[in-house]
């Protein structure tokens, strides 16, 4: 019996934000799934707008597999995370031996279609535009808790914005989303469907 499918699937018992009062729990699964959606869209701002061709393919399943180490080491904190460049290794190094892990759950024929998406090649543009999505779902639940009232988030949006301009510098489609989409989080339904 092979439990890789099985226990990724418990990616949605793993809470986000642990540190912080929020108004909607999110989990892993939710997360992965925006950072999906905000990866492929960033690789199209790219190829359509710009004319930077990504492996668009390879950025999504990447994507998709990108916290997937969290059912094993569960998640950590941010502040805790990167509280010192020793924490931060000590980390880095428990999330690759999870992912060592969860690649022994599949057969050996089926590794190899998986482990790039694991373990990808981080000096890539797909990687960093992967990153930046991730970073981007981070902001876009700040602005979310903003828009009802939490300020539990105030700090941690000023904070992401500031790195999501740094990102911008090198990838502009990310910078091309926060002109063109990002504002539209702050909408009500209402608002939305007008």
């Amino acid at each position: 019996m092979n439990n890789f499918f099985a226990y990724i699937n418990r990616m949605k018992y793993i809470s986000r934000w642990g540190l912080m009062q929020g108004t909607q729990q999110e989990n892993d699964m939710e997360h992965t799934m925006q950072v999906v959606l905000l990866s492929h869209a960033l690789s199209a701002i790219a190829k359509e707008r710009l004319g930077i061709e990504t492996d668009i393919e390879k950025i999504v399943l990447t994507a998709a597999y990108h916290d997937v180490s969290e059912v094993i080491t569960g998640d950590l904190a941010t502040p805790v995370k990167y509280a010192n460049p020793r924490i931060k290794a000590a980390f880095h190094d428990i999330e690759d031996v999870a992912v060592e892990k969860l690649l022994t759950m599949l057969p050996d024929d089926l590794k190899p279609a998986f482990s790039p998406y694991l373990k990808p090649e981080q000096d890539t543009r797909e990687y960093r535009i992967v990153k930046a999505a991730d970073k981007l779902s981070a902001y876009l639940k700040c602005v979310e808790e903003l828009k009802y009232g939490n300020r539990e988030f105030a700090s941690a949006k000023d904070s992401i914005g500031k790195q999501l301009e740094k990102i911008s510098e090198e990838l502009p489609e990310l910078r091309i989303f926060m002109e063109e989409f990002a504002g539209s989080f702050e909408l009500t339904l209402d608002e939305l469907t007008e």
